[in-house]
């Protein structure tokens, strides 16, 4: 069974496929050309709407995911923007660390909703995942990818970018959503 990822990034359609490694499907990327505008105010808005456009768009079941980073102290910014708060990952961990400055309210939470559409767009399954944390003032670690080398895990004293992609996986939001998902895309297809 063809199932697309709703995206264009090779690197989140090679995470799923581990994730969703004992299943018999065969994971594709979404074509280049079809882009989804995310306008949801939400992450699990923006899961769903490119879900459900990209399964009508390719008459597949299509899974999507939307996740972002939520600081306390920043009133939950910066959200469903967080891939948009810069130019790139440094951009992006330079503006959050200026806007935190010397605030002592570190808290932060990077989520995760995930969302797999039929091919007619209904949605037929949801899951949702948190990872809680903080984040330094300065960055750690090399690995990963965004805000990982200042996203702290204080149980494992080590930053996302400071995890190997096993450790990463089991604690991670996305992880997380997927634990939820998948118990109930087993029930789905049998």
């Amino acid at each position: 069974m063809k199932l697309v990822v709703a995206t264009s990034n090779p690197g989140k359609l090679k995470e799923l496929q581990k994730y969703l490694a004992d299943l018999n499907w065969d994971l594709v990327l979404k074509p280049q050309e079809l882009e989804v505008e995310e306008t949801g105010d939400t992450f699990e808005e923006n899961a769903r709407l490119k879900a459900s456009e990209v399964a009508i768009a390719t008459n597949s079941w299509a899974i999507a995911d939307d996740s972002g980073l939520q600081v306390d102290a920043l009133n939950g910014a910066p959200g469903v923007y967080s891939a948009r708060y810069g130019a790139n990952d440094s951009g992006r961990i330079a503006r959050l660390l200026t806007e935190l400055g010397n605030e002592t309210n570190r808290g932060a939470q990077f989520a995760c909703a995930i969302a797999l559409a039929r091919p007619d767009g209904t949605i037929a399954l949801e899951s949702e995942g948190v990872c809680r944390g903080e984040i330094l003032y300065k960055t750690r670690g090399d690995g990963g990818f965004g805000y990982d080398p200042i996203f702290y895990v204080p149980h494992l004293q080590l930053t996302f970018a400071q995890m190997n992609s096993e450790l990463k996986r089991s604690v991670s939001h996305r992880g997380k959503a997927m634990e939820g998902l998948l118990p109930q895309i087993e029930k789905l297809i049998v």
